[in-house]
């Protein structure tokens, strides 16, 4: 498997697959079927028989056990879209061989910097694939599927690796929080599962932030400025007095590890009507309730201030912690951590500051935790990922499919 898995994935990252928040489809974007297509014709080429891409663009498919007894069915699921953020069109891949550490010079604008990369300094001697600055690469998550595809032929391929049945999931529009809105776990069929998703080498996410959104609608009072003194209030002004309310120290750019945050993300209005929409984060759901709380507070106190205006407060739930479903099956952690470790690394369990699949599957009645793809600075043109961390990732998945059946007749 020593360059396979690099091979997949310079293929796969310079297919357009970002995906549209403002597009009410599913997928959000055709061109991330343009993928799908590709990975469907991989499948059947390396012996996956039933695999097929569906019309919201998911594709299914599955290695059959090798063995005569029960072993739980596991599932291996990546996304195929990538984030909306920067653009994801006409990737230019390229890799720094033998990377003798310091900062990597993508363009005279475009650095990627060891001060903001420590994960830079565990890469010596490994080969380093960049884009040339202009766009993203794509590691998220086009790395998880690369190494998907190339432990399920490594499966195929060697059948005196024994293993349960392992389904395998590509879904889109992870990137814009609709990745899991339409599979139909039944016609999965798997009992537990893994998102390769994470970032770096050998490590295993069991947790995630619980997620709401909130939407606040500011109704102001309106009326012609040349007649407006003692009557207008205006809603822009609201919104902006209330966003400039907001406590510095629970923002994003403010907090990190277990620390939470409130985030507006976008503001629209007219001096009559004016709306504010925010993300709420924190990894307890009293903890999520407490920001909310402390929010409407802060809008009610600047209302105060404009007695003649109104407002809404709406709260939608978008996903929740993990964790509450993941630590009723343990032995999902522990056989990841187990896998980790015979693929030569030590194990690490984290935290997710975000959510995945992953985090929706786990609710739907799929429990699922994260495994590591190996990508640093997603989301950016400085995104980055080494050929021997997406090695590391395809052994783990191998190792996995073993240990979940090596220790089925403990489990059964």
């Amino acid at each position: 498997m020593t360059h396979t898995v690099t091979d997949r994935f310079l293929r796969y990252v310079v297919i357009d697959t970002q995906s549209d928040p403002k597009s009410s489809t599913q997928p959000s974007t055709e061109k991330q079927k343009d993928l799908g297509g590709v990975l469907v014709e991989e499948l059947l080429e390396i012996g996956v028989v039933d695999a097929h891409i569906e019309e919201n663009g998911y594709i299914y498919a599955t290695i059959p056990s090798n063995v005569d007894k029960p072993v739980p069915v596991i599932c291996f699921c990546s996304h195929m879209d990538t984030a909306p953020d920067f653009t994801g069109t006409n990737v230019k891949p390229q890799m720094v061989l033998n990377y003798g550490g310091g900062d990597i010079q993508l363009s005279p604008q475009q650095i990627i910097r060891v001060s903001d990369n420590p994960a830079l300094r565990d890469q010596l001697g490994n080969d380093i694939i960049t884009t040339d600055g202009t766009t993203l690469l794509g590691a998220d998550d086009k790395a998880g599927i690369a190494e998907i595809m190339t432990a399920a032929q490594f499966l195929v391929d060697n059948p005196d690796i024994r293993h349960g049945t392992i389904k395998l999931l590509f879904t889109t529009d992870e990137e814009i929080g609709r990745g899991v809105d339409k599979v139909d776990l039944t016609k999965l069929g798997a009992q537990f599962a893994y998102t390769v998703d994470g970032e770096t080498a050998g490590h295993i996410e069991d947790e995630t932030f619980s997620a709401d959104g909130v939407e606040i609608t500011i109704t102001g009072v309106a009326i012609h400025p040349g007649f407006a003194k003692g009557k207008m209030e205006n809603a822009i002004k609201i919104a902006g007095a209330a966003i400039n309310r907001l406590p510095k120290d629970v923002a994003p750019e403010s907090t990190t590890g277990r620390e939470g945050f409130v985030h507006p993300t976008g503001v629209t209005g007219s001096m009559e009507k004016a709306v504010i929409s925010l993300i709420v984060r924190d990894f307890t759901d009293d903890g999520l309730t407490a920001k909310e709380a402390m929010l409407e507070t802060l809008v009610k106190d600047v209302m105060a201030n404009y007695p003649n205006s109104s407002y809404s407060f709406e709260v939608k739930e978008q996903y929740r912690n993990m964790k509450v479903i993941l630590d009723r099956h343990p032995e999902i952690v522990e056989n990841a951590v187990e896998a980790i470790r015979r693929a030569g690394m030590v194990p690490v369990r984290g935290s997710i500051r975000g959510g995945t699949d992953g985090s929706r599957l786990s609710f739907m009645g799929l429990p699922c935790a994260n495994i590591f793809a190996g990508g640093h600075a997603f989301h950016s043109p400085l995104e980055w990922i080494s050929r021997q961390d997406m090695e590391k990732s395809v052994m783990t998945l191998v190792e996995l499919a073993t240990i979940w059946e090596e220790r089925a007749k403990i489990m059964m």
